[in-house]
């Protein structure tokens, strides 16, 4: 639990807001051609890739032959 604190300010008013609470930095930065954003970049390739797989499967016709009944 945190602890609040209260200090009164130079005029003898109580000072609520004294508390800072702690900052928490991710070192790792999420940005970029970082890990955790080509592991997320692979995995919904293998999705899309299964997706396409599945809708090929189910009405026999691929992504051209699918595109082009439109």
């Amino acid at each position: 639990m945190s602890q609040r604190t209260v200090i009164k300010d130079e005029q003898g008013l109580l000072n609520n807001f004294a508390y800072e609470p702690p900052v928490y930095l991710d070192e790792e930065s999420r940005i970029g051609f970082t890990p955790f954003a080509e592991l997320w970049n692979g995995r919904f390739a293998m999705l899309g890739f299964a997706l396409l797989l599945a809708i090929e499967y189910t009405t026999g016709h691929g992504l051209i032959g699918l595109l082009k009944a439109l």
